[in-house]
């Protein structure tokens, strides 16, 4: 009797726990944390540099600001293109020379980051006037007897590639160049090359206390009331026509020459300029000279054409003297404000150029 009773209570405490086992609630599962939201980064302001480009009105660097800048005298012969660097020059002055050719003086504020420049041809005393106008240091490849005769005279300072002294180290023969090209069109320097030249203390290189630049810009400098010019032609002679193209994606005129894109060879960029100003002014041969070279009048005032955002008006223009810079206003006498961003600058007698726009 013991026995069962042991045995039935065995089972029923077995059973028990089995019951107990069976209905146990398992622990509740801890619940997700809700992710933190997302938060979006702001995008970073773009790096607007603190100083402006005298030459430009663009923003710059301001240890740049009061530097003297560099015109480059360039080669452009047809048989010299492609050139180098020339589409990195805030301001390109384009004259007549002798025979129905054209130069042009690139004038750089700064030389940072820019390659090779050429190929590097000779001065002619214009060209000076335009240099000085800017209070630029001058790079050239020899000159007319008069332009030395200027150089020397006007006290302008000067790297000269081929009758130089220590600064003629900075000017070389590019040998690709030399593959396909005659002698004369292959020697080039770099702004590198300028610049540690200028390191040397050979020249002061920023500008005197109390130079000014009275040209003022604006972000939009479409002259209002302007007729349409979205393309622009400038028939130098029958040597040369310069056409300028308005791309209004980038608000530029794309330049062309020689029935082509004006291409940078060092770059690969087609010339891409803000602003264009066509000056006329008197052209003529100078008496005596067998080579045929000219007398540009730069000092005094004229009639010209402004060009910019596809539209164009009629302006004038004035220089004091062989150092001072252009002057231009309205026809009304109201200065001209250009548009922020490099120019190109045609200088053309309308006895012997022509120009149309369309």
């Amino acid at each position: 009797m013991k026995k069962r009773l042991l045995a039935l209570g065995l089972t029923l405490g077995l059973a028990l726990s089995l019951c107990g086992c069976g209905g146990e609630t398992p622990p509740p599962e801890p619940e997700e944390e809700p992710a933190p939201p997302v938060v979006e980064e702001p995008e970073p302001e773009p790096y607007v540099p603190a100083g402006t480009n005298p030459l430009t009105g663009e923003p710059m660097e301001p240890e740049f600001e009061d530097d003297r800048p560099v015109a480059v005298m360039f080669n452009n012969l047809k048989a010299a293109q492609p050139q180098l660097g020339i589409s990195r020059a805030d301001i390109i002055y384009e004259v007549p020379a002798e025979g129905g050719i054209t130069r042009m003086l690139g004038v750089f504020q700064t030389l940072e980051g820019v390659g090779t420049l050429g190929s590097i041809r000779s001065a002619r005393t214009y060209y000076l006037e335009l240099a000085l106008g800017h209070d630029a240091l001058l790079v050239h490849a020899g000159g007319s007897p008069d332009a030395y005769s200027k150089i020397s005279a006007w006290g302008v300072d000067n790297m000269d590639g081929v009758n130089g002294g220590s600064d003629a180290k900075i000017f070389w023969r590019d040998p690709e160049r030399r593959k396909t090209m005659s002698y004369e069109h292959c020697l080039v320097t770099s702004g590198e090359s300028i610049l540690d030249y200028l390191a040397q203390g050979h020249f002061e290189t920023t500008h005197a206390a109390g130079y000014t630049d009275s040209q003022t810009f604006t972000a939009d400098g479409t002259p209002a009331g302007g007729a349409p010019a979205e393309h622009v032609t400038v028939k130098f002679s029958n040597y040369k026509t310069g056409t300028f193209d308005y791309d209004p994606q980038t608000g530029t005129y794309l330049a062309g020459q020689y029935g082509g894109d004006y291409t940078d060879g060092e770059t690969g960029e087609q010339v891409a300029v803000t602003d264009v100003l066509v000056l006329e002014t008197s052209i003529s041969v100078i008496s005596g000279d067998t080579a045929g070279r000219l007398s540009v009048k730069l000092t005094g005032s004229g009639d010209g054409t402004y060009f910019c955002g596809g539209r164009a008006v009629p302006i004038r223009w004035s220089k004091a003297d062989r150092s001072s810079p252009f002057v231009y206003t309205l026809q009304d006498g109201t200065p001209l404000v250009l548009g922020q961003g490099k120019r190109y600058v045609c200088i053309i007698s309308p006895r012997s150029s022509t120009l149309s726009y369309e």
